[in-house]
């Protein structure tokens, strides 16, 4: 099959596959690990280093694959983090003991990290301006089928030790099947055209364009003569990064940030144990509770990916803030003044809402900013800075939830109280930093950076 042969769909969603295996190696260790600690005779700090030491390998991919990526382009380092995936899946699904699986969880972080960074700039890169917001949108939405996936694999491979392999062998090892297909993608998929024009290759991106651009009422050339005007006004570098892309580098941090303090990786990650811990659910249930939550995190990334288009991103945001800050601090009231038996319903419903709120708004479009409020000289770098944020609050997020949940006598009202004001300073962020950028093209975001900085210096 030839590139100019790819359909546009197949170009957007392999290009999304990064997403998919993100979410689907990030969600199985939560199923995987307490067969991995009984079977490797673990305790509990090592069991928690095996599930957060993929976020170590994360934060250093998203900085190191992320900037290589401006100077080696997005289509190579998206089949590198396709080796990493299957070479991470394997190392996990064969692991003899603690250290092996550290080191092959770390490696899967590398590449989880590295598709991070590179997934939502090449999107953005590769989407027009009016459709942007949907098929950026499709990174999350991956993201989230990948995380149901992996709980489903969890249900479908516990206690099935097939051929006299354990079944957690088997959950790590379903892996390897999205990340053959974003090997295989990866290879058929064309180079950004930004990146392309960045390096003078004007010719191969404006056949990329054609195809790209095919029965829209976007004008390939045109594009290209924007994207030429901005690429030749700078050189890139940090220096670029910290003067004139200085705002979208606080808006990347501050957004990935506030992402993962509003807890939702606590919830994907410990979910069953809260209600085993804080509402002595037996673990069956509290894994089927888990899928629900799966279900309606990935629905409602659907019901995102519909409206993107349509809707300003800063509303959505604020909408979402709101949302998630007034279900938290209703859910962390009812758990201090009811009993536990009285609690638990109502806890799964507004966790529900909690869910509704980050995925129409802070989970697609915090990856979908990170893509586009960059210049193009330094879109791999800063989006590699953002992206190596989110890892890192999350992994001080997984780190000392439980912590925070014994401290309070695991009443999950302790925690959720605590994202709750982090989900109300959200809406003041946004409000104060994020500029909007539906219906605008790249490099139109662009140049009011450049103009804001040298009205700024003048």
């Amino acid at each position: 099959m030839k590139k100019h042969h790819l359909s546009i769909s197949f170009i957007f969603i392999f290009g999304a596959l990064g997403g998919l295996l993100f979410g689907f190696d990030t969600g199985i260790i939560s199923g995987a690990s307490p067969l991995i600690e009984s079977s490797f005779h673990l305790g509990t700090e090592q069991t928690g280093f095996i599930t957060s030491s993929v976020l170590i390998g994360s934060a250093i991919g998203a900085l190191s694959i992320g900037s290589l990526s401006d100077k080696f382009g997005r289509k190579k380092l998206l089949i590198l983090a396709a080796i990493l995936f299957l070479i991470g899946s394997s190392l996990s699904a064969i692991a003899t003991g603690f250290i092996s699986m550290v080191i092959a969880r770390i490696i899967l972080g590398l590449a989880v990290g590295g598709a991070s960074a590179l997934t939502p700039a090449y999107l953005a890169e590769l989407a027009d301006k009016e459709h942007r917001g949907s098929l950026g949108t499709m990174f999350q939405l991956m993201v989230t089928l990948g995380i149901l996936l992996a709980y489903v694999s969890n249900l479908v491979f516990l206690n099935h030790n097939l051929l006299g392999i354990r079944d957690w062998r088997w959950m790590l090892g379903s892996a390897l099947i999205p990340a053959i297909l974003l090997f295989i993608g990866g290879i058929l998929l064309p180079e950004s055209p930004r990146y392309l024009v960045e390096k003078g290759k004007v010719q191969e991106a404006r056949n990329v364009l054609g195809i790209l651009r095919n029965n829209q009422k976007d004008n390939p050339d045109q594009e290209i003569k924007d994207i030429q005007k901005v690429s030749h006004q700078r050189k890139g570098g940090l220096k670029e990064l910290f003067t004139v892309a200085r705002p979208a580098l606080v808006v990347a941090i501050g957004i990935m940030l506030f992402q993962q303090l509003v807890g939702i990786n606590a919830v994907i990650y410990f979910l069953p144990q809260v209600f085993m811990k804080g509402f002595n659910f037996p673990a069956s249930s509290a894994i089927w509770i888990s899928v629900g939550i799966g279900i309606v995190n990935f629905v409602v990334t659907v019901l995102a990916y519909l409206i993107m288009d349509r809707v300003n991103r800063k509303t959505i945001l604020i909408f979402g803030s709101l949302v998630m800050g007034i279900s938290l601090t209703a859910l962390a009231i009812l758990n201090f003044t009811l009993s536990i038996s009285a609690a638990a319903i109502p806890t799964m419903l507004l966790i529900a809402v909690y869910i509704f709120g980050f995925a129409i708004s802070w989970g697609p479009i915090a990856w979908l900013l990170i893509g586009e409020v960059f210049p193009l000289s330094v879109r791999g770098i800063g989006t590699a800075i953002g992206s190596a944020t989110n890892w890192i609050a999350n992994f001080i997020v997984s780190q000392f939830f439980l912590t925070i949940l014994a401290e309070f006598h695991y009443n999950v009202g302790g925690p959720f109280a605590i994202f709750a004001v982090f989900a109300f300073l959200s809406w003041f962020f946004v409000a104060r930093y994020v500029p909007e950028t539906r219906n605008k093209s790249l490099e139109s975001i662009e140049e009011d950076l450049i103009n804001r900085y040298t009205n700024k210096n003048k």
